[in-house]
């Protein structure tokens, strides 16, 4: 349930504040007043686009945030857990999104960011908007589908229905990779064992061009290297001033000091190691001199070896070890070209079985949906008549697809569509072809009411769903809204003041100007309040005492 939903810098919006109760929430107000921000806004937490044009002229940022109360969080746990999000002690969740003119836009759930994709798989369970535009949707096959399966709760079996589908369909595309042109095929292996066979021919050494590197650096400067070893040797180890012969006599010294003061025996451990690494560098020194060689054909081996490693590189990879990567990659796409033909056999045996799989799950949902759709049609003519259509027929549609694998699903075989006459003496023909604006108003809130589980924590929004129609029908609308609301919440925008009499909570949109500036406000109206906007709803701009007496018998009726 949602309970506080508050906008900053929206359009005309500067900072408010709405505070939601359980039950039927309607908002009212002149048209052009504002109404659909708030639900676009709402929306905006369930994932939905948004522009950064809707942010308020002169402002660098907006901010969106709403606070849901769930009682039963259901699976909504379970994917904020999965997602390493923290549910609150009270069961509350608080959505942020924020965005700023340059386009950039954050998306956090209690104090945690997250990304979009997941406010959407979040915002479903919280919210559920149906707005004007809905009626365009009731229109679509693909939608009448969701709706029986909603109502049929076959969420079980559809979910298996998927996975065998995914499992089938992969088999499938590795088996149409696997069939591609035998030409292709022989194209492709002479280029893999040639390109397995160079590398292979190269005998290459990980790190190998590392260290011809560095002997060729040595070889190339022999003659420097030996001055500077003749040079190093000699100031450490030959000759009487060397630091050798200097660290020599001044450990003899320091012997001496020592038998006076005896602090200076300290030392003498560290300069009988000082000596020590002197003499085991002078060592090195002397035998890198000693087997320094100057070979015109090793230099040119190194050259030439270099030559090949950087061709290779160039070929297969910036380094040696891309180039064994990309060796080994060969060997398996080789391997597994080279062994198709067996691999084909075993995948066309597996693709049987899959595919006699997926008919049989298939064919069990088709079964619950049927069962389910005669159900499901009573319950919506039951329905209709509420809604001052007693006469009204629908019917639902199942067919069938035949066993051909391109009339595969993830969602089955089945094509649903909804059938519908208003009128009687007419049979009943496809939703698109028959259903007015009105009678499409009045038929999706019936089909969403109907498709609902009664108890469900999403607070449910219509935006101006009951355009079309009026007087009777109006408030026939308004019963079956405040029939939902016993069940869950239920947010509305609505012009109709048979609706509005019926609310459990009644705030009005309103547009004000303050210094050349525009702004929309909203406020929760008080029982008196109350009489007034429903009296300017019945009345218009000049409301009589006629109208005022006439929303004090609605309001009467309603409670």
């Amino acid at each position: 349930m949602l309970t506080l939903l508050k906008i900053k810098n929206i359009a005309l919006i500067d900072d408010l504040a709405v505070e939601f109760a359980p039950g039927l929430n309607l908002l009212t107000g002149e048209t052009g007043s504002g109404k659909s921000i708030i639900v676009d806004s709402l929306g905006a937490l369930t994932g939905d686009r948004v522009s950064s044009d809707l942010i308020k002229e002169g402002s660098a940022s907006a901010v969106i945030e709403g606070l849901f109360s769930l009682t039963v969080a259901g699976k909504l746990s379970s994917l904020m857990e999965e997602s390493g999000i923290e549910m609150e002690t009270a069961g509350e969740i608080i959505v942020r999104r924020e965005l700023s003119a340059a386009g950039k836009n954050r998306v956090f759930v209690n104090d945690q960011l997250i990304t979009q994709a997941l406010l959407r798989r979040i915002g479903r369970s919280l919210v559920d908007i149906h707005g004007q535009g809905e009626q365009a949707a009731l229109y679509d096959t693909s939608t009448h589908i969701e709706m029986l399966d909603e109502f049929a709760d076959v969420a079980t079996p559809k979910s298996r229905v998927a996975d065998v589908f995914q499992r089938w369909s992969s088999v499938r595309a590795e088996l149409v990779s696997l069939e591609k042109d035998e030409a292709d095929k022989l194209r492709l292996l002479d280029i893999l064992r040639f390109q397995i066979d160079e590398i292979k021919a190269a005998n290459l050494v990980p790190d190998e061009d590392i260290q011809l590197e560095d002997e060729k650096r040595r070889l190339s400067n022999v003659e420097k290297l030996t001055t500077l070893g003749d040079e190093a040797f000699a100031l450490l180890y030959d000759n009487a001033e060397s630091t050798a012969a200097t660290l020599e006599k001044a450990q003899r010294k320091l012997v001496e000091l020592a038998e006076f003061e005896k602090r200076f025996s300290e030392y003498a451990e560290g300069i009988a190691t000082a000596r020590a690494v002197i003499e085991d560098l002078s060592i090195a020194v002397r035998d890198f001199r000693a087997h320094l060689e100057f070979s015109p054909e090793r230099l040119d081996t190194i050259e030439n070896r270099l030559a090949e490693i950087t061709r290779l590189k160039r070929k297969y990879g910036d380094s040696i070890e891309n180039v064994f990567e990309h060796l080994w990659e060969s060997e398996e796409r080789l391997r597994n070209i080279e062994t198709a033909e067996f691999r084909e056999s075993e995948l066309k045996n597996q693709l049987g079985e899959m595919r006699a799989e997926y008919i049989t799950a298939a064919r069990s949902l088709s079964e619950k949906r049927a069962s389910a759709a005669r159900k499901f049609e009573k319950k919506v003519e039951q329905s209709l008549q509420a809604v001052a259509l007693e006469k009204a027929r629908f019917e639902v549609h199942i067919e069938a697809a035949d066993d051909e694998d391109t009339s595969f699903t993830a969602d089955g075989y089945d094509r649903v569509e909804f059938y519908f006459s208003a009128n009687p003496g007419e049979s009943p023909k496809p939703l698109a072809k028959v259903a007015s604006g009105g009678e499409a108003s009045r038929l999706m809130l019936i089909l969403k009411t109907t498709t609902k589980a009664s108890g469900t924590a999403k607070t449910v929004v219509f935006d101006e769903i009951d355009v079309g129609i009026g007087g009777r029908v109006a408030e026939s609308v308004g019963r079956k809204l405040k029939d939902l609301s016993a069940t869950q919440q239920v947010l509305c925008v609505t012009h109709q003041p048979q609706i509005a009499s019926l609310a459990d909570s009644h705030f009005v949109v309103e547009k004000t100007a303050s210094s050349g500036r525009t702004a929309i406000t909203t406020r929760e109206l008080s029982s008196a309040e109350q009489i007034e906007e429903i009296a300017r709803m019945l009345a218009g701009e000049q409301i009589t005492e006629a109208a005022r007496e006439n929303a004090r018998a609605m309001l009467a009726a309603a409670r």
